[in-house]
């Protein structure tokens, strides 16, 4: 009797905690719909603010970052080294909305270094540049309607660590922007002059040519995506010609920090032309391998 009464107690147990593992799960659906509720609420009040008149700023970076170390590791063939990789990547933003104008400015910095270090080799070995891209936008607009605008642009890239201006690369044009929804803006500039400014014995060339950049940012609950494409096509030759589209995703997990993501894309003959003339002198636009640039930054990100 006293095994089958500990027995009913037990089922007894189980049964309650069962029902209150229901009832909590339960409850917490409900508060889930009911936050889901309130950030459609939040966004829609974010979607009006962000189309009010005024200024828009804004910035957010990743950082990314590795370090080992070794010794006595005799499965290495450095089996005493150190090796470190650091990367930084900062964007900003500054956007005076009117009614009749707008004016938008943005700015991307992304450095990159890199470090093995042999024990038993002598010499200073160093940080290495790995990553170094620097792009600055300005476009101004006239409205012409709430989709069009009559435009200028003002854009330049360069690298900061490494032969600063040597490529530059500046493009100046007008022409009109389309913006179909608030977080998409369209560029098309059938009159621009790209300015390309290097020293020294080099293959690069100015010239006239159409402009294009599109400019996508979206926000998805705690999900941010900017995804850039700057195009320049050349009226005197393709050879002139570029591109470039770069692409920052950043997820928060806790007050502004969380992971960041970022990865470049660029095609320019004029550039892998130079890099190819160091090793064969006798490389032409005609014979040059024009290979796809790419870069790609992972680590802990800021928003604010």
């Amino acid at each position: 009797m006293k095994k089958i009464l500990t027995i009913f107690v037990l089922f007894l147990s189980l049964s309650v905690v069962a029902q209150s593992a229901d009832e909590l799960k339960k409850e917490l659906a409900s508060k889930k719909d009911s936050i889901s509720k309130l950030q459609s609420k939040a966004n829609a009040i974010q979607s009006k603010l962000d189309a009010m008149p005024g200024w828009k700023k804004g910035a957010f970076g990743t950082i990314g970052m590795s370090l080992s170390g070794f010794s006595n590791w005799y499965g290495r063939n450095a089996p005493d080294a150190s090796a470190g990789n650091i990367g930084v990547s900062v964007t900003a933003y500054a956007n005076l909305l009117q009614d009749k104008f707008f004016w938008r400015n943005t700015g991307m910095l992304t450095l990159g270094w890199v470090k093995l270090d042999d024990k038993n080799v002598v010499g200073d070995e160093g940080f290495e540049t790995a990553t170094d891209v620097f792009n600055f936008t300005s476009l101004y607009g006239r409205k012409l309607n709430k989709n069009w605008a009559a435009s200028g642009l003002l854009e330049y890239r360069t690298t900061i660590i490494e032969n600063f201006n040597n490529p530059g690369f500046l493009d100046l044009g007008v022409g009109f922007t389309w913006t179909p929804i608030s977080n998409l803006v369209v560029v098309i500039h059938p009159g621009n002059y790209n300015f390309v400014f290097a020293s020294g014995q080099n293959v690069f060339n100015s010239s006239v040519g159409a402009k294009i950049v599109g400019d996508y940012n979206a926000k998805f609950g705690d999900l941010s995506w900017r995804s850039n494409l700057s195009m320049f096509q050349s009226y005197e030759s393709s050879d002139f010609s570029n591109w470039t589209l770069t692409n920052s995703l950043g997820y928060t997990l806790w007050k502004g920090i969380g992971l960041g993501f970022e990865f470049g894309l660029r095609k320019n003959k004029q550039e892998a032309l130079t890099n190819a003339l160091v090793s064969n002198p006798a490389e032409t636009f005609d014979t040059v391998d024009n290979k796809l640039q790419s870069y790609w930054l992972f680590g802990l990100s800021y928003g604010f």
